[in-house]
């Protein structure tokens, strides 16, 4: 087992990442940091407490949490997705949250990363990535899913707005936006079981790890 494993998992709204970054985690005893739970939580806080200035309030809640009490916070209501993206594009809150992830991940030898920048901006050096995978899956299903996650509490058209929605301001704001790196590894889970999500990702990471002349 190498001492070093740093994956780094992209995508869309729904797309499965999560699931993939969970099985590969374990699998390959990797610390799992999903570090779109910092925006969710700094979401949480803006919503519940409507600061005139947000970046002062940020740093004074992060300052004393971890991340395994963001980890137990109830994150994935539809008032918070609903506010997180226009969040995600506050370049002063990408900024604070980077350090914070950074800071995580230093810990952290073995980690597998997800998120919506983490290829292209948060593990494009110092560390650097060993192996990036990109999520991608068609809006009726990712809707689908998601839809099931909340348990078909909302109307399943308001969910596909929603994820719309979010992916199309990931992918176009200014500030490290969504984007697949050129040496991603391509995951379509559309039609991909769990097993097979985990087969396609196992195979690319086992040759990372049979061509690796040396520790990574």
């Amino acid at each position: 087992m190498k001492s070093s494993l740093i994956i780094a998992c992209d995508g869309e709204a729904a797309s499965g990442k999560s699931t993939g970054a969970k099985l590969i985690s374990k699998k390959y005893k990797l610390f799992h940091f999903n570090s779109g739970l910092l925006y969710r939580y700094a979401s949480k806080i803006i919503l519940k407490n409507k600061p005139n200035k947000i970046i002062p309030l940020l740093k004074k809640k992060f300052k004393f949490i971890t991340y395994k009490k963001i980890k137990k916070q109830s994150l994935f209501t539809q008032e918070i997705s609903n506010h997180v993206g226009f969040l995600a594009k506050n370049k002063e809150v990408r900024i604070l949250i980077k350090k914070i992830i950074k800071k995580i991940i230093k810990k952290n030898k073995r980690v597998c990363v997800e998120g919506r920048d983490i290829a292209s901006e948060i593990l494009n050096k110092d560390p650097k990535y060993h192996l990036a995978f990109y999520f991608t899956c068609h809006i009726n299903i990712a809707s689908q899913r998601r839809w099931k996650e909340l348990r078909e509490s909302i109307p399943l058209n308001e969910v596909k707005r929603s994820l719309s929605k979010r992916t199309n301001m990931d992918k176009k704001r200014k500030y490290s936006p969504l984007k697949k790196v050129q040496d991603a590894i391509l995951i379509k889970t559309d039609f991909l079981s769990k097993k097979e999500v985990l087969q396609k990702m196992s195979l690319a990471i086992n040759k990372i790890l049979i061509n690796s002349t040396g520790p990574l």
